[in-house]
């Protein structure tokens, strides 16, 4: 690509708590990245309760069509995810001066840790390194637009929930496992093995990726499919994760329970707060029990075990 080459950014403002999902779905229109940060171009102002998305188009593809694409991406995502708010949201086109767009957008990816009494985790990418605290685990994390940086509210519990209650030794099921995060941060805690499934091809890459890049690809297994990818298996396990929709929990809920041992425990997050009376009636008449709601922002991530 020419040095003469002139980029067009594409933003997004959007709702706090909704920016992961919506940056997988511009990611995967667009096959690029998506930034998630409050980097500010002249003139710019962020709305407050909003991240700001963006990625970058050479300024000869920004064309009526791909605005048409984009806003139609928005209008189907609402529809998909229940969120009426989503179908409001406006993208916005703004042509940037000569620079380096495929490296820059790096230096406003930050690292951050979660602590849980003397457990610390620290979520960085490959390009940074902070020193090691006494007790801290590291992922390292390379933020891709379609898979997320960790930062999401729901996989953010569900990382806590893991520092707090994984022991050590355990078998570990990521159901809708995206790029494979809560598999992976389960084995740098101690697990003995994590499986992972998800229906996209490119999430079942990412995961294996990411598995190898934090050295736990060993004890790691990702395949593409669905529910059903889990007959025939010993599909028991002393944790279990799903990250996933509430509508995707509520449907699959007592296929969900069976994987979860007398002696195991389960988190499921991903529920927004007007899905939260079905989905804890559909978990509990599959023969689960909730423990904890934790709520962050608008969303529920449910711990439990068998009842």
């Amino acid at each position: 690509m020419s040095d003469t080459s002139r980029w067009t950014e594409i933003r997004i403002q959007v709702p706090s708590g909704w920016h992961e999902l919506v940056a997988d779905a511009l990611g995967q229109e667009m096959c690029t990245t998506v930034q998630v940060g409050d980097l500010q171009l002249p003139g710019q102002v962020n709305t407050s309760g909003f991240e700001c998305l963006r990625s970058y188009v050479l300024t000869e593809w920004n064309t009526p069509e791909l605005h048409g694409r984009l806003q139609a991406m928005l209008q189907n995502l609402s529809q998909a995810a229940d969120a009426p708010e989503l179908a409001k949201l406006q993208v916005e086109f703004a042509d940037l001066p000569p620079e380096d767009y495929a490296t820059s957008w790096q230096s406003s990816w930050k690292a951050f840790r979660l602590r849980r009494g003397e457990r610390s985790l620290r979520v960085e990418p490959p390009w940074t390194s902070f020193p090691d605290r006494e007790g801290e685990t590291r992922l390292i994390l390379e933020p891709g637009g379609a898979f997320g940086s960790g930062r999401h509210a729901t996989t953010r519990t569900c990382m806590a929930v893991a520092l707090e209650r994984l022991k050590g030794g355990e078998k570990v099921l990521d159901a809708g496992s995206g790029s494979g995060i809560l598999a992976v941060v389960s084995l740098l805690l101690g697990a003995e093995s994590a499986f992972g499934f998800d229906i996209d091809e490119v999430a079942t890459q990412s995961a294996r990726d990411l598995a190898a890049t934090n050295g736990v690809d060993q004890h790691a297994r990702f395949e593409t499919g669905g529910f059903e990818i889990t007959e025939g298996d010993d599909n028991t396990y002393d944790v279990v994760f799903a990250n996933i929709y509430s509508d995707v929990i509520v449907a699959n809920a007592n296929r969900l329970a069976s994987y979860v041992r007398k002696s195991g425990w389960f988190a499921f997050s991903g529920c927004p707060h007007h899905h939260v009376k079905k989905t804890v009636l559909a978990m509990e008449q599959a023969g689960l029990k909730v423990l904890e709601d934790r709520q962050r922002g608008n969303w529920h991530t449910f711990v439990g075990k068998r009842a």
